[in-house]
């Protein structure tokens, strides 16, 4: 059974998904004596006892990058994915829309090419400046959406279009003002719930709080995580790090949502 594209939780209405996990999860747990929780798969209610069953297998199992699951008793994606495969979950591995596969193309160019920072440490460099520069700001600045924005750009110019990204070197400024140039967003509780919502080519933000962010473009999904190329970052995946790289990032990590300029 594919994903339905919701958290599925105590109170679940569609028997039919209940029946499907109560099957699985009875398969997956297999206790037996004192510890058994065996679940009646014909009784179409998703209680307290299944919220248990959920649980359990959460602490028992990990998700497909052997990473552990929240034991939350709640079922999404990653859950959904160790119970009943990786290809039961949405995956996505280009952008459909041909502009914002060139925007991707250009940022990936980026990481390629192994753009870091120079000197260290310095939020400057000659590519980091061309990317702050064409934002509008001064170098030396923070550059994770400048660097967004310089990729927008340069996609937009081979093609002899405007940018349609908003022109700032801001991270919450681009999710305050995007929909004022027609795109979409998204915000992070939806996005974790129906990863489907999620496509290469987006932009997704995180917020720090007092108006500190980090950004970056999807580059390819799978469930519950996203495979990112972004700027200002490292393998540690810091906002503040020191080059343009290709990262892999659990979805339910950014905390703000996404921007979609498919179309626009």
């Amino acid at each position: 059974m594919k994903y339905p594209g919701r958290i599925i939780k105590v109170g679940e209405a569609d028997a039919r998904i209940v029946k499907a996990l109560k099957t699985a999860l009875n398969k997956a747990l297999a206790l037996r004596g004192g510890e058994a929780i065996v679940l009646d798969a014909d009784n179409p209610t998703f209680g307290p006892r299944m919220r248990q069953a959920v649980q359990l297998f959460q602490a028992r199992h990990v998700d497909g990058e052997g990473q552990p699951l929240k034991t939350d008793g709640e079922v999404g994606s990653l859950t959904w994915a160790a119970l009943f495969g990786a290809a039961r979950v949405p995956q996505a591995d280009a952008p459909k829309d041909a502009f914002l596969a060139a925007v991707v193309a250009k940022a990936g160019s980026q990481a390629d090419a192994g753009v870091r920072e120079q000197p260290r440490n310095s939020n400057r460099g000659p590519e980091v400046d061309a990317y702050l520069r064409r934002s509008g700001v001064t170098p030396g600045l923070a550059w994770c959406c400048a660097f967004t924005y310089w990729c927008f750009d340069e996609a937009a110019k081979a093609v002899g279009r405007a940018n349609p990204m908003v022109r700032t070197a801001g991270c919450m400024a681009h999710w305050n003002n995007a929909q004022r140039q027609g795109a979409r967003r998204i915000p992070a509780a939806q996005a974790v719930a129906d990863p489907s919502l999620v496509r290469p080519g987006m932009v997704f933000i995180m917020d720090f709080g007092g108006g500190l962010g980090h950004t970056g473009f999807v580059e390819r999904i799978d469930g519950g995580y996203i495979h990112t190329i972004e700027g200002n970052t490292d393998a540690s995946q810091t906002r503040e790090g020191g080059g343009v790289y290709r990262l892999q990032r659990k979805l339910s990590s950014i905390n703000k949502g996404f921007i979609d300029y498919a179309g626009v």
